[in-house]
């Protein structure tokens, strides 16, 4: 029997959203706007637009993203020490935290799922699931677990 990747993948997608959701939500945050949070926190001074291109997101989606998490009190949009004319984006203190908090949810869960593996399977699995990736356009969103390894 042929198996699909598709199906696994959204299995595990919808899971992730499930676990996080509750603690998500007391946050402000849904699953979607997590991953702006993350780059973010990883990424401080970036702008909307590398902020689009680094997860793969078009430049509308990208703007109403940013406007909420901006209006939720999570990142502020300043202007561009080098271009008056562009805007670079930090976290608030309120966006640190919800960065620090989702990291350990991504651990958590990456703990949770991945304890059927040995940990020469689980390396093998993130290996492999970078590779299908990249191979997509997608880069590594290595999610810093506080020395933990964690990535999503």
């Amino acid at each position: 029997m042929m198996q699909s990747l598709a199906y696994h993948v959204s299995v595990l997608r919808k899971d992730f959203s499930n676990y996080c959701g509750e603690k998500l939500e007391e946050m402000g945050l849904t699953p979607g706007l997590l991953y702006f949070v993350t780059y973010v926190a990883r990424h401080p001074g970036c702008s909307p637009k590398e902020l689009a291109q680094a997860l793969k997101m078009d430049n509308g989606h990208t703007a109403r993203s940013i406007t909420k998490l901006a209006e939720g009190g999570f990142l502020v949009q300043e202007p561009n020490p080098r271009d008056k004319r562009a805007h670079v984006l930090r976290l608030t203190p309120k966006g640190e935290t919800a960065a620090r908090e989702s990291r350990e949810l991504f651990y958590r869960w990456d703990q949770e799922v991945t304890a059927v593996l040995t940990p020469e399977q689980r390396e093998q699995l993130m290996s492999l699931m970078a590779a299908l990736s990249a191979s997509r356009g997608g880069g590594t969103l290595t999610i810093p677990g506080e020395g933990k390894g964690s990535q999503a």
